[in-house]
């Protein structure tokens, strides 16, 4: 099945609910980083929280960038996605493998409650927007409520999940966000406070073969479906993009890497992606660029 986000409304549009289901890109992020279970549940929970944040974005070339790092042994955790659906990510060591005493993996003590989450919205203006909260939990989606209510002053319920099957492939993935729009009523509030009583965790329900929209429907009965948005992993990286960096470097150092007969090897931090660029192709970009600097 394909990865999709829902977006609702309910209660005369006091709330918006955000359901999503991210299994797909989340484990083509496992493959990509060779992630052990408990480094693909903590990127998987920030690919899928930011994924939602940015579906709601206008503009495709606009893109919405996380970053957690609670000083824990998985290190930097960032989810980067776009107005597109795209969505790509790393973690600083993918190979955490820790469970707590109830069987459940170790999300936040896997990233670690002394540090910030900080969230940057690059939605094409002169500065992007760059809001930060201090890490409550490290398990990620109590962060995201505490970022939105801090950052954006926006009371919300967030739940994000990724179940994985024993051979570390991942079984189940999806988030929900649950937001109060300004001027809420009351009955509204109260309503929300219910459902975050019986919340079940979203991954579990996506394992279940439930769609994103009748997860929505499972908490609120009135909620109308206003739009829907496809979302994958997608890095967006190439071989140009990277020639053309090496090109910004100095002229000292793409000579050593012709001189020293290995040219070089780049690696797109987002995806794993490994290119390789030979002397000679060194040598031509080289090249180039002198060719450039004498005609300006």
């Amino acid at each position: 099945m394909k990865d999709k986000i829902v977006i609702a409304q309910a209660m005369s549009g006091q709330v918006r609910i955000h359901a999503a289901r991210t299994t797909a890109m989340v484990e083509e992020a496992r493959k990509a980083h060779h992630c052990m279970a408990t480094s693909a549940a903590a990127l998987g929970r920030m690919l899928s929280a930011t994924a939602i944040m940015a579906s709601d974005l206008k503009n495709p070339q606009e893109k919405i960038t996380s970053i957690m790092n609670g000083h824990g042994p998985a290190g930097t955790v960032l989810a980067q996605a776009d107005g597109a659906g795209n969505a790509r990510g790393f973690i600083g060591d993918p190979s955490v493998y820790l469970v707590r005493e109830d069987g459940h993996l170790a999300v936040g003590q896997a990233i670690g409650t002394d540090g910030t989450l900080s969230v940057i919205k690059d939605l094409g203006l002169k500065e992007p927007f760059t809001g930060v909260a201090q890490i409550q939990s490290g398990e990620v989606g109590d962060d995201f409520a505490f970022y939105f209510a801090i950052s954006e002053q926006t009371p919300s319920i967030v739940g994000v999940g990724v179940l994985v099957n024993p051979d570390s492939s991942i079984a189940a993935a999806g988030g929900i966000f649950i937001q109060l729009m300004p001027g809420a009523s009351e009955e509204a509030i109260k309503k929300c406070e219910q459902v975050a009583s019986v919340l079940r965790p979203v991954s579990s329900l996506i394992e279940e073969g439930l769609e994103p929209e009748e997860i929505v429907k499972m908490y609120f009965e009135d909620a109308e479906v206003i739009g829907e948005r496809d979302v994958r992993w997608h890095c967006g990286c190439s071989r140009e993009r990277f020639r053309g960096a090496l090109k910004t470097l100095q002229v000292k150092d793409l000579q050593e890497m012709i001189d020293d007969g290995k040219g070089a090897e780049i690696r797109c931090e987002y995806c794993n992606t490994y290119y390789n660029f030979t002397p000679a192709e060194i040598a031509a970009i080289l090249e180039e660029r002198s060719a450039e600097n004498r005609l300006g």
